[in-house]
């Protein structure tokens, strides 16, 4: 079974990637908003706690493109 790539799916993909993206970016956002906050952190500690957040977000973020690219493809979904 091949792929349906026609513009309609890769659009409906790029819009549920976009919704559950965001959904993820919020959340993620929050659990460091609220650690920073807990532990009180500015500046600098602020920033290196960005970036320790920062790989495993960009990690959720592309599993979460590929889930819906998969899903809005696949011919049984069709």
């Amino acid at each position: 079974m091949q792929r349906i790539k026609t513009f309609e799916t890769l659009t409906r993909a790029a819009a549920a990637a976009s919704f559950l993206a965001i959904q993820a970016v919020i959340c993620i956002g929050t659990v460091y908003w609220a650690v920073a906050a807990i532990l009180r952190m500015e500046g600098t500690a602020a920033i290196v706690l960005g970036a320790i957040f920062a790989l495993p977000s960009a990690y959720v973020l592309m599993v979460v493109i590929r889930m819906a690219y998969d899903a809005e493809t696949d011919p049984a979904n069709q």
